[in-house]
């Protein structure tokens, strides 16, 4: 019995049980604050998406000792300003040197900052999104096999066929509740079934609504602001007025409670909310800036002096400039 109770733990854990490793490079000049050095970007690559869990090898392909820490770096020339640097105490790796690496496994969600303490130029950041599976789960993150989901009303009268579009949810995205009514025993399609529909999400009722279903089914659109266990209920499943369907299923109830029936699902965090990406300014980046001013500063005065030239070659007079005298 124990070895099926860790069995059963272990396999209902696997959808989420995979967690992958990543490698960021810190490559060579990035020790060099200069314009002149040979970096691209301080650490390659300098923006990072993972999922919780998952864990991160910083490798240190410079010639000189890295160290790797949390927190918001100096920018870049904010260390000739006595800048070093903000740790924020997440972690920190100490320093390794070249051909060395340091790792780290990340667990929450969110935006993470890091920049080196002995170089504090040199910053990044990995950014931890939720661990979204690839298929549609239960209420209980158990995986959904196949739409449609079928079950049953209460007393087994009406069968409720039910999917949704997409088949993962995430918070502020439109989801379709698509769903049709039959009658099991026939295996025939029910019109005219007016029912109400409560979504409830975390505990709370966010959501009800009265519907009335024809030959194609019926269908609610629907964004949910939170992530979170969901729970969709249909009640007072019952015909209402008059169909050239005729079923048994159509009879009406002993009790308004034995025509229910409820689906669950999860709603997951959407990775494109509210995770903001840091401003890193690349060495490559501050060399093309100075470039263009250095362009400017050159292109100008050359521009002037050739509209002189060409001004006086054709014997126009250059302005004269009245200088005042005293009185």
């Amino acid at each position: 019995m124990k070895f099926l109770l860790v069995f059963l733990i272990t396999c209902g854990a696997l959808p989420f049980a995979f967690a992958e490793e990543y490698t960021i490079s810190i490559p060579f000049g990035a020790y060099n604050p200069e314009l002149n050095t040979p970096a691209e970007a301080w650490y390659d690559p300098t923006f990072l998406p993972i999922e919780a869990g998952d864990t991160v090898t910083w490798v240190n392909n410079d010639r000189e000792g890295h160290d790797v820490t949390s927190g918001q770096g100096s920018g870049r020339f904010g260390w000739m300003s006595d800048n070093y640097g903000t740790p924020d105490g997440l972690f920190q790796s100490g320093r390794f040197m070249p051909s060395e690496s340091w790792s780290f496994t990340f667990s929450d969600e969110g935006t993470f900052p890091y920049f080196c303490a002995i170089h504090p130029w040199m910053e990044g950041a990995v950014i931890v999104e939720p661990k979204i599976p690839d298929h549609p789960v239960d209420g209980f993150g158990n995986k959904i096999e196949e739409f449609p989901i079928i079950a049953f009303t209460t007393d087994a009268i009406v069968e409720l066929d039910m999917t949704w579009e997409p088949n993962v949810i995430k918070t502020n995205e439109k989801v379709v509740f698509i769903y049709h009514t039959y009658d099991p025993l026939t295996n025939t399609n029910l019109d005219k079934m007016s029912y109400d529909i409560i979504i409830r999400q975390n505990g709370k009722e966010i959501f009800r609504d009265e519907g009335l279903t024809s030959v194609g089914g019926d269908y609610r659109n629907f964004v949910f602001e939170e992530a979170g266990p969901v729970e969709i209920k249909f009640e007072n499943v019952i015909s209402w007025g008059t169909s050239g369907i005729e079923s048994d299923a159509r009879s009406q109830p002993l009790h308004p409670s034995f025509r229910s029936v409820q689906f669950s699902t999860i709603v997951y965090e959407n990775p494109e909310d509210g995770y903001v990406v840091p401003k890193i300014t690349q060495p490559k980046q501050t060399f093309q800036l100075y470039y263009e001013v250095a362009v400017l500063i050159i292109v100008v005065p050359a521009a002037l002096l050739i509209i002189i030239i060409i001004m006086m070659m054709r014997g126009k007079p250059l302005p004269q400039y009245r200088q005042s005298t005293p009185i």
